[in-house]
């Protein structure tokens, strides 16, 4: 398929100043401001190959967005060299705007003040689409991301879902080879996050779009990318399959059960009052306890889910079950501990 994102060695420095300025005589004296250099990221070298889903974690801070923003021609390098879809992303920055489609969560690239349908009618104009491509492709996409609904409604009215699925079309529209994603589900709901997932694990399987994804949600990455790349303070952590990484550093798993009110009362006390589950499995424990709602935390190589909410179920009454798997930030202090998967397991140094 070919790599479509090339980066060696990439490096973004910010030069940061801060007013100095102190009372002198009662006059306030202003010098001259320092400047700090603050480095967002460093040395990042990153391959991605055509049809790929990639997963690009961190905390915040880490340098995800700035990356995004190098890749995308936004920003300059420090250093290092980028091509992307074999082209020089500050030099060639127009020509490449119409191989690549981006969606930051937090911004958007439609008018605030009129009809969905109009921004995305506008935008054929600034892609130059042609008028039949265009017309087949707002089809496809409104059907798969049910636009239909609300194409006539300004945007500025959407909800938060509606508008996210308004940006991805007219991220799309001009059929561009890669997609590059920037918090898309952030603030999103239980049904809206699904609905993205789906429609972005379809149109890398149908259209082979690639996608680069930056998220804090882990759920994003578990259900989109095969591939993980971990930075954090501008350096690359870790690059390999998502699976290596949950076995490697993600090895506990939370519980959280919500009992029956009616349980409430008969569940054991210790002498001080806190609520005690005896004859618990081995290598499950009690983390915390408050009203009805039980957190129990356990080792995925020692109970299956399955098998926990099994043995709760057939002592006590159970309102609801949910999973919590480990966060973004977790799996980073548990690399830092645990020390880094041996350099084969990498991809692009």
């Amino acid at each position: 398929m070919g790599i479509l994102i090339e980066a060696e060695k990439l490096s973004k420095t910010f030069r940061v100043a801060q007013r100095r300025g102190g009372h002198l005589g009662g006059l306030l004296s202003v010098v001259a401001p320092e400047v700090r250099l603050v480095a967002a990221v460093r040395d990042l070298t990153l391959q991605v190959q055509a049809g790929e889903m990639i997963g690009l974690v961190g905390p915040n801070g880490a340098g995800k967005s700035t990356t995004i923003k190098m890749l995308t021609g936004i920003l300059t390098p420090s250093g290092g060299h980028i091509r992307v879809a074999g082209l020089d992303p500050q030099r060639r920055r127009r020509d490449l705007a119409g191989r690549i489609g981006v969606v930051f969560g937090q911004r958007t690239q439609l008018w605030w003040d009129l009809p969905l349908i109009d921004s995305l009618q506008l935008l054929r104009h600034l892609y130059r689409v042609p008028a039949d491509r265009h017309a087949a492709n707002l089809a496809r996409l409104s059907a798969m991301l049910d636009l239909e609904p609300f194409l006539r409604t300004p945007v500025r009215q959407l909800s938060l879902g509606q508008r996210m699925r308004g940006d991805l079309a007219a991220a799309l529209l001009h059929d561009p080879q890669l997609l590059y994603l920037d918090e898309p589900t952030i603030g999103l709901d239980v049904v809206a996050k699904a609905r993205i997932r789906e429609f972005l694990l379809t149109l890398n399987a149908e259209q082979g779009v690639t996608v680069l994804l930056t998220t804090h949600d882990m759920d994003d990455v578990e259900t989109l990318c095969p591939r993980l790349v971990i930075i954090d303070h501008g350096r690359k952590l870790y690059d390999g399959t998502t699976a290596a990484i949950r076995e490697r550093f993600g090895t506990e798993r939370t519980l959280v059960a919500v009992l029956d009110p009616a349980e409430l009362a008969r569940l054991p006390r210790d002498g001080v009052g806190h609520v005690v589950l005896p004859d618990l499995p081995a290598g499950v424990r009690l983390v915390s306890a408050e009203g009805p709602r039980l957190l129990l935390e356990f080792a995925r190589d020692a109970i299956a889910g399955h098998e926990m909410v099994s043995w709760l179920g057939s002592r006590y009454r159970l309102h609801d079950v949910t999973f919590q798997e480990p966060q973004t930030e977790d799996v980073i202090r548990r690399i830092y501990e645990g020390g880094l998967l041996a350099p084969a397991a990498h991809h692009g140094g």
